[in-house]
């Protein structure tokens, strides 16, 4: 018997007979005896339309009220697998948020997971009782949290990490990790194995098969993660024996496994603010981006020219960076404020942006990886607009129209390309 718990995404939900089909896989689960949390997230396009209800009453919502908005589609699909659940005799109940509980920091619609209750819902598992745990959603004294978009990812884990789980299965539209979006790059290969550093990287610049947090957490706390495909038939072997893709630690990983790229990622989902005429003095560029941290907006990737002084007025320099496009507008809000503060001139943006990234544990030992990428990008008539870096990841932002080609022309200069076969 092991304890195991299996995640749905949206389209996996998408609809009364998905998730019909999804309490069949479920029952199949129990039916082997093994004790199973099943985590849920909202129907395919729930979320946007309960989002865009939001942005509607107002552009600058209060995030509270937000997360009581969003959160219910969440509920919503949890009610209705049980349901699906016990009318085809497996015993199930819905657990909700703040029942179990799932406590989170206070960063409403970005909250972090910090305690899972588990007393009850492990007995309720020990007597044979399938859980049904709505993805994204926690509570923070005495009100609902929400853990920001793809969140469910995290919940699935965090349970998982909480219960001792066996194996954390997620389930969504594809059938595991990609060297790159099939849908750009039909040669695109099937990964058996990537390592959490790997698929965090991944994950972090744009791959939409995991969300990031959930893979840092993953990473921490020891969980095997497995991706599979929610749409496999019901003659389907168990999860046991897909062919999916494991997130393993690094020592699971053999040497004849390993190549110098694991895979390409793209994230058009950036917005580039630039800020003219900075003050260079101690302390200006922390002024930029204090504010921006204390309202959790994420910055990426951040340029910061040269000083330059004009004749009769102090040195001054331009600043570049990268935020979420949904951070955009309170971005700008929180930069205009601060404007006497920080000292800059003018503030432009540009969200016709997209990230490229190339990620691999191979870079660690081999050189010019950075080089290729530059060389396969220029002989393309690619412009680099900015460049970040790490130990197994090189990021560069272009404009957003050749996005597809510069995935293309790098999956190729990588040797990527295949025949389908997984690696």
């Amino acid at each position: 018997m092991a304890r195991i718990v299996m995640k749905f995404g949206g389209t996996s939900m998408a609809g009364i007979e998905r998730i019909r089909s999804v309490a069949a896989r479920v029952k199949r689960e129990w039916e082997a005896g093994n004790q199973v949390a099943v985590v849920v997230s909202a129907m395919a396009g729930e979320t946007d339309r309960l989002v865009g209800f939001c942005r509607e009453a107002s552009s600058l919502y209060d995030p509270k009220e937000y997360d009581v908005v969003v959160a219910a589609g969440e509920q919503i699909t949890s009610g209705l697998l049980a349901i699906a659940l016990q009318a085809i005799g497996v015993p199930a109940r819905s657990w909700l948020g703040w029942q179990l509980p799932v406590q989170t920091s206070d960063a409403f619609a970005k909250a972090r997971i910090e305690d899972i209750g588990t007393d009850a819902l492990l007995a309720s598992m020990g007597a044979g009782e399938v859980a049904v745990i709505p993805g994204f959603q926690g509570v923070h004294e005495g009100r609902i949290t929400t853990l920001g978009r793809g969140g469910s990812d995290t919940s699935a884990v965090a349970v998982a990490a909480a219960v001792k789980a066996d194996r954390c299965d997620i389930y969504t539209d594809v059938d595991g990790v990609y060297t790159t979006d099939p849908r750009i790059v039909p040669r695109a290969r099937k990964l058996k194995r990537v390592t959490y550093e790997e698929m965090l990287e991944l994950a972090s610049v744009g791959a939409k098969v995991l969300q990031t947090r959930s893979v840092g957490l993953a990473m921490k706390e020891g969980v095997r993660v497995q991706v599979l495909s929610s749409f496999t038939g019901d003659g389907a072997p168990m999860a046991d024996t897909l062919p999916g893709t494991m997130i393993v630690g690094e020592e699971e990983i053999q040497d004849v496994e390993r190549q110098l790229i694991t895979g390409i990622a793209h994230d058009k989902n950036e917005a580039k603010i630039t800020l003219t005429a900075v003050p260079d003095k101690p302390g200006a560029v922390a002024s930029i981006f204090t504010p921006l941290a204390d309202a959790s907006i994420n910055v990426d990737m951040i340029i910061q020219n040269i000083a330059h002084q004009s004749a009769g007025s102090a040195s001054a320099t331009d600043v570049t960076f990268t935020v979420p496009a949904a951070d955009l507008a309170r971005s700008l809000e929180i930069l205009a404020q601060q404007k006497e503060s920080i000292g800059f001139t003018d503030i432009s943006h540009d969200t016709r942006v997209a990230k490229v990234s190339v990620v691999g544990v191979g870079m660690r030992s081999h050189a010019g990886v950075a080089a290729t990428m530059f060389q396969t990008l220029g002989a393309r008539g690619i412009n680099i607009q900015a460049i970040t870096t790490s130990e197994i990841k090189v990021s560069v932002l272009i404009e957003e129209d050749y996005t597809e080609l510069a995935v293309r022309v790098l999956h190729t200069a990588y040797g990527l390309d295949a025949d389908g076969v997984a690696a």
